[in-house]
């Protein structure tokens, strides 16, 4: 027999045995992407249209108590759509409002192209201007808007939607952050045309996409003040420009192509994709008061479709309790207070309190009967012994608790 490490057999020898192994890592990390990011389309769904006769359908958001609320740019209204009474009018005029959120109070934050601005709705209905400069300057058209847990606002402001008589007074692009105090801040202006915006589930990350390109970037979240380590996370191919993005309860995030919708795993890999009808390019998307039914603005048209979606707790529900949601306190860890903010989906009796490590309860926030909406509390622990703390709301018949750390 040839000696194999006298010869070119070994040579060959050695080529098989990388490929092999090369083989078997791709193998791996394909059946690991496969794994971790199950498509959540069942075979044979489809999108469902809900309401027609929009001319430029966008910014879907849920509104508890209210139903789906949507923005028509062109007809310069706000629309609400319910199962029982379909597609009626929520605000006109709306000053061509684009992107609609909900804030911490279950107030509406809408985006209005018109007066370059954006505004809050509030409780009795009337408009607060926000901010609508900066430095002095207009803003171009602000887009699309997200709201962070401790009450900060972001949004985008590209400049291809500038009202009549198309003067751009700003010589860039930007996305901002309005702090809960009323600060504006410019957080970057590197973008051709910022557009969606959406922030990871543990808010450490910013998504913004680049409707020119169509790619999406990603920045770390510092200190909730500003942002920082630009990275490109994922350039849909022949997109035909992106829009607006959401998340869902497994951090992957749902992008507006030109004719889908598309699902992006959180490690930047693809998973699928919503194909809309023929003609129908989506400009948004967002999420129903289940977090499993997914809305969608396309085309005239407004549309549908349940996924499978089965981390709903992620989603700020809490698995059987369906009454209310509790969500961590910030800062976290604190010093001397932080807030804690909850929403109660069916009015009745509520009480939020502290307790020690140890379950003795400290303070009492909240014992009292209120109605169905969103609430914010600050607990101040000057008094107290640095330490971990419990905090529970117990409403509706159910009780959630969750842990915060006092340092001074």
């Amino acid at each position: 027999m040839k000696n194999i490490y006298s010869s070119n057999l070994f040579k060959t020898y050695e080529k098989t045995q990388i490929i092999i192994f090369c083989f078997i890592g791709l193998l791996y990390n394909v059946l690991l992407n496969t794994v971790s990011a199950q498509s959540p389309i069942s075979p044979g769904t489809k999108p469902v249209q809900i309401a027609t006769g929009i001319q430029q359908p966008e910014g879907p958001v849920w509104k508890d108590s209210v139903g789906l609320l949507f923005s028509d740019i062109k007809d310069n209204k706000i629309y609400k759509w319910t199962q029982n009474a379909g597609k009626q009018i929520y605000l006109s005029p709306s000053d061509s409002s684009n992107g609609l959120t909900i804030d911490l109070q279950g107030r509406l934050i809408l985006t209005q192209m018109r007066l370059r601005r954006v505004s809050r709705q509030e409780k009795d209905g009337t408009i607060t201007p926000l901010v609508s400069t900066y430095n002095g300057k207009k803003f171009n058209s602000p887009n699309d808007v997200v709201v962070k847990s401790s009450g900060s606002i972001f949004f985008t402001d590209p400049n291809y939607n500038i009202p009549y008589p198309y003067d751009k007074e700003l010589g860039f692009q930007g996305i901002y952050r309005i702090s809960p105090n009323g600060t504006l801040i410019l957080l970057d202006k590197t973008l051709n045309e910022p557009n969606g915006i959406c922030f990871s589930l543990d808010e450490k990350k910013l998504y913004v996409d680049d409707s020119a390109y169509g790619i999406i970037y990603v920045w770390d979240v510092v200190n909730d003040s500003t942002i920082a380590n630009k990275t490109k996370f994922y350039q849909i191919p022949n997109s035909g420009g992106v829009d607006g993005m959401k998340i869902d309860p497994s951090g992957n995030i749902y992008c507006s192509g030109s004719n889908a919708v598309y699902i992006i795993s959180p490690h930047g890999t693809y998973i699928d994709k919503i194909v809309m009808p023929a003609g129908v390019t989506t400009s948004n998307c967002n999420w129903g008061d289940d977090g499993k039914t997914l809305y969608i603005t396309g085309g005239t048209s407004v549309y549908m479709i349940s996924l499978n979606i089965t981390d709903v707790k992620s989603h700020g529900k809490t698995g059987l309790n369906d009454s209310f949601e509790l969500f961590p306190n910030f800062p976290n860890p604190f010093n001397p207070s932080t807030k804690i903010r909850y929403t109660i989906t069916k009015s009745g009796d509520v009480k939020l309190s502290v307790y020690t490590i140890l379950g003795q309860e400290v303070e009492t926030l909240v014992n009292e009967y209120q109605l169905s909406g969103s609430y914010e509390e600050t607990f101040d622990a000057s008094k107290l012994a640095s330490g971990t703390y419990i905090y529970r709301l117990n409403a509706g018949g159910f009780s959630m608790s969750n842990k915060m750390v006092y340092e001074k």
